[in-house]
């Protein structure tokens, strides 16, 4: 579904098929306004989610100001993932990117939680409106931090009911 380019919204662009299960699940959570959030097709990996942004994204969101991005990555355990992605984002869109992900990979996370990665997705959720913080402080989502409160004060507006 395609949202109205004019208003707030945001776009997630995932790494892989884990990263989009879990977007999904965010999305069906019911504090979610589903009209202003949409995933995009899964990229395939985190350097082809940075090519992907650049060459398929940069140029429309500098067209519709109200675009947020959110490219959804594993870390992989990479202490510098982070600034490697950063680095890739133009200086104009910083404030309406955000880089969000699991320190290893979802698949640890949804083994040590036990849950499905829809449901964590859910959980997530569930804890982005009132900055409750539950589960985004577990120790393979703790790294978020920055980003995570960024991006809340960013959407909480238009995205949370």
């Amino acid at each position: 579904m395609s949202r109205n380019k004019h208003k707030p919204h945001i776009f997630v662009l995932p790494e892989d098929d884990a990263n989009r299960q879990i977007a999904n699940g965010f999305i069906h959570n019911l504090n979610v306004n589903e009209n202003a959030i949409q995933i995009m097709p899964i990229a395939g990996g985190w350097i082809k989610v940075i090519d992907c942004f650049i060459n398929d994204y940069v140029s429309n969101m500098r067209s519709f100001k109200e675009r947020r991005m959110v490219l959804l990555i594993d870390f992989d355990k990479d202490q510098n993932r982070l600034s490697r992605v950063t680095s890739q984002i133009p200086a104009d869109l910083k404030e309406r990117v955000f880089v969000l992900g699991i320190l290893s990979n979802p698949e640890e996370l949804k083994r040590k939680l036990r849950k499905t990665f829809e449901e964590i997705g859910e959980f997530l959720a569930e804890d982005c409106p009132g900055n409750k913080n539950k589960l985004w402080e577990y120790d393979l989502l703790r790294h978020n931090e920055t980003e995570s409160e960024r991006i809340i004060l960013s959407v909480k507006s238009f995205l949370f009911i």
